[in-house]
């Protein structure tokens, strides 16, 4: 029997959190659902838990050996028969009974809407803590018109919460499902990609818990393989400036060029790879960046403004960490790579100025400042 939303839930050594997942589903008001729960082999008593559960929506899938997570994922998202897929997993849940209602009257009702999502509240050692912050898009519900709010995600990184997204079956058969290479950055990569073809939705209330623990897939990756986390924020980006390029949108390929340009200069610029309590040190030294430039770029033209782009951003954000010397450094760098960078230029001359360069500059972005909002 078809349902209207499949909730998968893919499960490995989480047995002891999957029954609070699933009680909040059937606790929905909105009752027309499935749940598959995927097992990925796991050695603890998932397999208990689950047969706990007599309701009839509730389908328990064991794989027989493990595929991993992107390939658990995958195989739930194939044999769901729901119309929307929710991928939640067994350590989130669902904060209010009445958030899969509004989600399935918002997509019903706007059907250029690819995706909905909402803030995630964090979840710590089972107390409620603070709606996350970079989820949370304002006050207002909004419908997001798909390629403008990909062009944000792309310098924003992945803001939508993986268990507070629903998405339309169709967004996985007809664009893409989880790219098996990308442990790291799978989701942002989908939330992107679907944006190019589907509007998106916002929900301002904060109606998803997200735990976030030691166990996590996403705490295990930051932790234990930082720099190719590093990396994989890369490689998303250039596999999607090539999607943006073969779907004519020539303006979000630019953005996503701007956009590896921004994420290199983070990466040589910063020590402490994202804010996670977990966070590692990583720089991406000046021989990695040519290296990864050089893998990257498809022809020497685009390698030199990506080189131009990166320099000049992380000049700007060593200008903004007081290192003035680092701030001339890659300033002149970009200039080498392009000397047409008349704000590059700029900066540089009043940065040379001293004191009343940098006052000259702080007026320079007062007046930005004013001119936007009048």
């Amino acid at each position: 029997m078809n349902r209207t939303v499949s909730f998968v839930i893919p499960c490995y050594k989480l047995g002891h959190l999957l029954s609070e997942c699933i009680h909040s589903i059937l606790a929905q008001t909105y009752q027309d659902f499935e749940v598959l729960i995927m097992d990925d082999d796991s050695p603890d008593d998932t397999e208990r838990v689950a047969k706990l559960f007599t309701d009839p929506r509730v389908k328990y899938i064991r794989n027989q050996a493990n595929l991993g997570n992107l390939r658990n994922y995958n195989k739930g998202i194939c044999l769901a028969a729901g119309k929307y897929i929710w991928l939640i997993s067994a350590d989130d849940r669902l904060k209010m009974p009445y958030v899969l209602e509004r989600y399935v009257r918002l997509m019903e009702e706007h059907l250029k809407v690819g995706y909905v999502f909402c803030p995630a509240v964090r979840l710590e050692d089972d107390r409620e803590g603070e709606v996350i912050d970079y989820s949370y898009r304002g006050p207002k519900d909004q419908i997001l018109e798909g390629r403008a709010f990909m062009a944000q995600l792309l310098f924003e990184g992945c803001t939508v919460v993986a268990p507070c997204g629903m998405a339309r079956k169709e967004c996985y058969e007809k664009v893409s499902l989880f790219p098996l290479d990308l442990p790291w950055g799978g989701d942002w990569y989908l939330w992107c990609i679907f944006a190019l073809h589907y509007d998106a939705a916002y929900l301002a209330e904060p109606m998803v818990y997200y735990r976030r623990h030691g166990g996590s897939m996403t705490e295990a990756l930051v932790t234990q393989q930082v720099r190719h986390c590093a990396e994989s924020d890369v490689e998303v980006l250039r596999r999607l400036l090539l999607k943006a390029e073969e779907a004519g949108a020539r303006l979000l390929a630019t953005k996503c060029r701007e956009a590896m340009a921004d994420q290199y200069a983070k990466n040589i610029t910063t020590r402490n790879y994202r804010a996670s309590a977990s966070s590692q040190q990583y720089t991406m030294t000046l021989p990695e960046f040519e290296d990864s430039v050089r893998q990257v770029a498809r022809n020497p033209r685009e390698a030199e403004v990506i080189r131009a782009q990166t320099f000049a951003r992380a000049a700007d954000r060593y200008y903004w960490q007081g290192d003035s010397g680092g701030a001339l450094d890659f300033y002149r760098r970009a200039l080498r790579m392009d000397f047409m960078m008349p704000a590059v230029w700029m900066k540089y001359l009043l940065l040379r100025l001293g004191k009343f360069g940098a006052l000259g500059r702080a007026g320079l972005l007062n007046f930005r400042r004013l001119a936007r909002r009048s």
